[in-house]
């Protein structure tokens, strides 16, 4: 745990939020700003700053991220319709906090390019 890691301390439990599915793995939970409709992100328990410190001992866990997302895409109702999963890495891409998580966007049309 990274003491000064918001996303740390969700996985800790040391701060809120409003948790949609969590494992020892896994965490998903609402985005406090959402650009969608829904828009809940999904992160790993253990820290990753983002996909570049990804090695291969992460692999189980990024599939588990992308399966996890894609469960809350349909227990929210918006995977027929279509989602959009984004995952941003560093601060021109959007990235905000740093630790690794995945956006997973519906219930409105989505335009590209996106940004």
């Amino acid at each position: 745990m990274i003491s000064d890691c918001v996303f740390c301390k969700i996985t800790a439990g040391q701060a809120p939020a409003k948790k949609l599915y969590e494992d020892n793995d896994v965490i998903a939970f609402h985005d406090i700003n959402p650009q969608a409709p829904v828009h809940i992100l999904v992160i790993p328990r253990k820290h990753i700053r983002n996909l570049l410190y990804v090695d291969e001992k992460d692999a189980l866990i990024l599939s588990k991220l992308i399966m996890v997302a894609t469960m809350m895409a349909k227990e929210q109702k918006i995977a027929e319709k279509g989602y959009r999963i984004v995952i941003n890495t560093n601060r021109c891409a959007g990235q905000s906090v740093d630790h690794l998580h995945i956006h997973v966007l519906g219930g409105r049309i989505m335009s590209w390019p996106p940004g």
